[in-house]
């Protein structure tokens, strides 16, 4: 199980492009297209997500955080962020491509996008950290 998980985290980062290329269509195309999540909106005492999201191993997804400015908040996940690869962060307009992450942190309102493709399939969570409240997670199931 070890080598095919590494194969296939091979098998996508040489299909990876350059940063001068991330937005090429090709990229996108060539893993069967982006699919657009609905987005986790961090906003002090609601919920993350109002239900899991299902996901396919090996395809690529984008997830937009909206944090309202309600409260200085993070999600982290490293379990979520480890079996993923992350392709890149938009925050302002900034590309950031990430060699790994463990976790955002809003200090006021803003949106954060992340490109991933799913590498593993498992149960994964993305939560507010410090919180044990169902509502404060999401839950991504990937098979």
């Amino acid at each position: 199980m070890k080598h095919a998980v590494l194969g296939l985290a091979l098998g996508v980062l040489a299909l990876a492009p350059s940063s001068a290329d991330s937005h090429d269509l090709g990229f996108s195309g060539l893993l069967g297209g982006v699919q657009e999540l609905s987005p986790i909106t961090l906003a002090s005492g609601k919920p993350l997500a109002e239900t899991p999201y299902e996901l396919e191993s090996g395809k690529y997804y984008r997830l937009e955080i909206i944090a309202d400015g309600s409260a200085e908040l993070a999600i982290g996940g490293a379990g979520f962020f480890r079996n993923v690869w992350v392709n890149e962060v938009v925050i302002n307009d900034i590309e950031v491509r990430p060699l790994g992450l463990d976790s955002l942190e809003f200090d006021d309102e803003g949106t954060a996008e992340i490109s991933f493709v799913t590498i593993r399939p498992g149960t994964f969570i993305l939560r507010i950290p410090g919180t044990t409240g169902k509502s404060q997670q999401a839950i991504f199931n990937v098979k």
